[in-house]
């Protein structure tokens, strides 16, 4: 216990002070990449009110792969819709596996019910079934309850894997590690990169992680946010484009996955969050929508990539209980095409900002993944016009 608290403690100093944290890195915007739309003030998934996110980070060791002792390049992210303090009234939502090679529990109940019921977890693909448990414990240590007694729980959980960079199969992820990230789970400035769940992740053979964005819709005199976050693990290198320029066949050098070129075998989570007041099926219809801003970067989502995607509202409080008839508001289809829009846009800059944040990573057996180099972007995007500033 003492050799873990003293593990724990380390992380935390990375994650005390998240504002600062988030600040620091630059951002996709921050180096003249052009997108569209309107971000909101954090430009995260955060900017809906009352999405928090956390992290553990889990980063130790060196040298040759030793399963069950590291390196370890791993960790945990939550997304609590409702935050911490009202976890327990489940928001609308919808999910849609663009390439089903990969895993999201608790996905066939938010199918049959249109519910999401507590946070959205993402970790690593072995460390999914640990995550998961330690969600039920959590969730019945802080309460409140719901009406039922919290009885039984289908956490939703899922994963890419981080297996080139981590000892996958050592299992170092705990469930002191997701209580952690849940009770550090914060508004405003969301952490990017190499944190979290995308602690040990590849993007196009770049160094990938956690990227997040937000996007302001009017609708009629309202005024509505759509946010994104994404934990990035796919793509080919070739095929790469940042703002429309080809940026993966421009910058070839130090391309990692040497003997998986050409496929694309890793993976993709997002999470889009909006205040916008939409039932289950709208909100499938709108996780649907992130593949559009995936493709926008390049990605075909080839056959060993699990491309899954998860929507929910924050709209209509109260409307997940078990009991009673429930008054609810829900924007007409016909006025649906601006959020469509805006979960299109802030997906496409989400992964950018992933890419952006993300530093050079050494993991097992001195495997070592390069980022994404900010002057090279610059280079390119001036190369054909795209760079905006």
């Amino acid at each position: 216990m003492r050799k873990l608290a003293f593990r724990l403690s380390t992380f935390l100093i990375l994650l005390a002070s998240p504002t600062l944290f988030a600040q620091i890195k630059p951002r996709a915007r921050d180096l003249g990449v052009p997108f569209d739309g309107a971000p909101g003030p954090f430009n995260a998934i955060t900017d809906v009110k009352g999405v928090e996110v956390g992290h553990t980070t889990l980063i130790s060791g060196s040298g040759p792969l030793k399963v069950g002792v590291g390196p370890v390049r791993t960790g945990v992210t939550a997304i609590l819709p409702r935050g911490k303090s009202n976890v327990a009234d489940p928001v609308f939502a919808g999910w849609f596996s663009l390439n089903g090679n990969g895993e999201m529990t608790g996905t066939t109940w938010v199918e049959e019910s249109g519910f999401l019921d507590g946070p959205v977890m993402i970790t690593n693909t072995h460390s999914v079934g640990v995550v998961r448990d330690a969600v039920i414990q959590w969730r019945i240590q802080h309460g409140p309850p719901d009406e039922s007694g919290y009885w039984w729980s289908l956490p939703v959980v899922t994963e890419t894997w981080d297996g080139e960079l981590n000892d996958t199969n050592g299992f170092h992820v705990k469930p002191e590690h997701a209580f952690h990230a849940l009770d550090l789970a914060h508004g405003g400035p969301v952490e990017e990169g190499n944190v979290g769940g995308g602690t040990g992740m590849i993007c196009s053979e770049f160094k990938g992680g956690i990227g997040t964005a937000s996007r302001v819709v009017k609708i009629k005199d309202t005024n509505y946010t759509v946010g994104v976050l994404v934990q990035c693990n796919y793509g080919v290198r070739s095929q790469l484009r940042i703002a429309g320029a080809p940026v993966g066949k421009e910058i070839q050098d130090g391309a990692s996955r040497e003997q998986y070129q050409n496929k694309d075998i890793g993976s993709i989570i997002i999470v889009v969050a909006t205040d916008v007041p939409l039932v289950g099926q709208q909100l499938k219809r709108l996780a649907r929508r992130a593949a559009l801003g995936l493709g926008r970067n390049g990605s075909f989502s080839g056959d060993g990539s699990g491309d899954i995607f998860i929507a929910f509202s924050t709209a209509n409080p109260g409307a997940g209980k078990p009991t009673g008839v429930h008054q609810i508001s829900m924007l007409a289809n016909d006025e649906l095409d601006p959020v469509f829009l805006a979960t299109v846009q802030a997906t496409e800059e989400a992964i950018i900002n992933a890419l952006v944040a993300a530093e050079d990573m050494t993991g097992i057996n001195e495997k070592k993944v390069l980022a994404l180099p900010h002057d090279r972007l610059r280079e390119v995007l001036t190369k054909y016009n795209r760079l905006a500033n």
